[in-house]
């Protein structure tokens, strides 16, 4: 699939992260949500993936989920969760989504750092449900690519990043298997070019 709306981000970006659009999202993204594309492109312009973070086990939330969620909050994204029901007749059955990580003007952003792969199917089917709701216009992952591994091993800390959890290769199948349905996915890993040893 084709990545031609990706020119749009800066070389930076393009140089650290790997990218991948699906319905041109980021076309979307950047001519409609302005404010939400430079949000998005400041966070990953100043993102650096810290030796310090990674070697730091367990925890409800990463260290680099935790430092994403802050600057995106500090913009205004808040997480979400939709109120959502469907009616028959006068039947109503409420029908909750899981909550968004990051929203902010109909743009959902999930941060998927090491969770098991299936998580990836939760935020895809969100987005697609979502999207068909007319509740989001698109959605965004930010995860990590598959090159990180050579870190973490190096680390001692292979076992905790394991090929069943969130990275690039067990997501891009399910992105172009249609996952997401008709929603615009614009979806960033994290490159070894970004990590940095703090300590």
């Amino acid at each position: 699939m084709a990545n031609m709306g990706t020119e749009l981000l800066s070389k930076y970006i393009h140089k650290n992260y790997e990218l991948h659009e699906w319905r041109h999202a980021c076309a979307i993204l950047h001519n409609d949500f302005p404010n939400e594309f430079k949000d998005i492109s400041d966070l990953l312009e100043q993102f650096k993936l810290k030796k310090s973070w990674i070697n730091i086990g367990g925890g409800s939330k990463s260290k680099v989920s935790g430092a994403m969620d802050t600057f995106l909050s500090r913009r205004g994204w808040k997480e979400k969760k939709f109120s959502t029901s469907v009616k028959v007749d006068d039947n109503i059955r409420e029908s909750p989504t899981h909550k968004v990580d990051c929203y902010k003007n109909r743009v959902a952003l999930e941060i998927e750092w090491n969770n098991k792969d299936p998580f990836y199917d939760r935020d895809l089917n969100n987005f697609r449900l979502l999207f068909e709701l007319h509740a989001i216009s698109i959605g965004v992952i930010i995860t990590r690519t598959d090159e990180l591994q050579i870190i973490f091993d190096n680390l001692g800390r292979g076992d905790s990043y394991g090929n069943s959890t969130t990275h690039w290769s067990k997501l891009l199948p399910r992105i172009e298997g249609g996952g997401g349905g008709g929603c615009p996915i614009l979806v960033f890993g994290i490159k070894d070019r970004l990590y940095v040893e703090d300590c």
